[in-house]
C-alpha cells in the first residue's frame, strides 16, 4: 500500500511540473525570433518565394503569365525550398543533473529540460519533426509532440550518470545532446561515432553549475554524488582544486575533439547564465547543420 501511494505521489508530482515547464519553454522560445528559419532558397515546396526574369532553359509552364502581363518581360514564379528535417534529442536525466550549488540557481536538469523543450518548440514552428533518440518517441510534427517530450523528460534516472541513447539513429537526421557529460566518456564517444557513421550531425550542449567550474571549496569538505553512490571526505579540499580543474579541462577538450571528429558542434553553458542566450546559440548552431 505504501509503495503504491509513493508511486502515485511521484506521478502526481511529475505531472504537476509539466504546465509550468511548458509555459516557461513557450515563453523562452518566444524570445528567439524565428525569422525565415535561415533556409530560404529556390526549390520544391508550396510557398511562394520570389519572381525572377525568365532565362534560357526555363520551360513555358514555369512562366507566371499574370506577373508577365504587367510588362514586356516574362517572369518565373519560384517556390521556397522546403524539406522537413528530423531532429532527435537526448536530455540527460541522470542524478548528477539534479545538482545546484545554491537555491538561487536552477539545477542542471531543469535548465537542460527547459532548453530541450524550447528548441523543440522552435523547430516544430519551423516545420521540422522532433523526437527522442532511441525508439520510444520517433520524430513527429505538432504541439502534441511537444507535450510528449515534456512528459518523457518529467522523470529522473536514479543512476548518477545517464548514457546518451544511440539506438535507431535516423540516417542523415540531426541531433541535440544536452548533459553535464560527467559520466563515462566512452559512452559519449560511442553515441557520436554511431551517429557520424549514419550521417547524423548535431549539437552537443555541455551544461555545468558555476561551482563545477570554479571549485570554491576549502578545508574539511564531504563530496557526495547526488545519487549517493560516491562519497569522499577530505580535510584539505583546496588541495584538490588544481587536479580537479585539470581533469575538467581535459574532459572539455575531449568533448571538443570528439565533436570536431564527428562534425558536431560543441557549446558550453553555465546555469547562472542566460537561458535565452543559450537557446539562441543552440538554435543558430542547429540551424546551420540543417542547411
Amino acid at each position: 500500500m505504501n509503495a503504491a501511494l509513493t508511486l502515485r505521489e511521484r506521478s502526481e508530482a511529475e505531472a504537476s511540473r509539466l504546465p509550468p515547464l511548458l509555459a516557461r519553454a513557450e515563453h523562452l522560445a518566444g524570445t528567439v525570433l524565428l525569422g525565415d528559419h535561415g533556409r530560404r532558397r529556390s526549390g520544391l515546396g508550396d510557398d511562394f518565394w520570389q519572381y525572377r526574369p525568365a532565362q534560357i532553359g526555363d520551360s513555358r509552364r514555369m512562366i507566371d503569365h499574370r506577373r508577365s502581363a504587367r510588362g514586356d518581360q516574362q517572369f518565373v514564379r519560384e517556390r521556397e525550398w522546403q524539406i522537413a528535417q528530423s531532429v532527435m534529442l537526448w536530455v540527460d536525466q541522470g542524478a548528477s543533473m539534479r545538482f545546484a550549488s545554491n537555491k538561487n540557481l536552477p539545477t542542471k536538469g531543469d535548465r537542460a529540460r527547459l532548453l530541450g523543450l524550447a528548441i523543440s518548440i522552435l523547430l516544430v514552428r519551423g516545420g521540422e519533426r522532433v523526437g527522442l533518440t532511441g525508439t520510444t518517441l520517433p520524430p513527429r510534427r505538432g504541439n502534441a509532440q511537444i507535450i510528449r517530450l515534456a512528459q518523457a523528460w518529467s522523470g529522473d534516472v536514479q543512476d548518477d550518470y545517464a548514457s546518451p541513447e544511440h539506438r535507431a539513429m535516423i540516417p542523415r537526421a540531426r541531433a541535440v545532446f544536452i548533459s553535464d557529460f560527467l559520466g563515462p566518456m566512452s559512452e559519449v564517444e560511442l553515441a557520436l561515432t554511431k551517429a557520424a557513421d549514419r550521417g547524423v550531425r548535431g549539437v552537443l550542449m555541455h551544461v555545468l553549475d558555476p561551482s563545477e567550474e570554479s571549485f570554491p571549496y576549502h578545508g574539511r569538505t564531504v563530496f557526495e554524488s547526488v545519487g549517493r553512490t560516491l562519497r569522499h571526505e577530505t580535510l584539505k579540499a583546496g588541495a584538490l582544486r588544481g587536479r580537479y580543474l585539470e581533469r575538467l579541462a581535459e574532459r572539455k577538450e575531449a568533448l571538443q575533439q570528439l565533436c570536431r571528429a564527428t562534425n558536431w558542434q560543441y557549446g558550453l553553458h553555465h546555469t547562472e547564465d542566460s537561458a535565452q542566450a543559450a537557446l539562441l546559440w543552440l538554435y543558430r548552431a542547429l540551424d546551420g547543420s540543417l542547411r
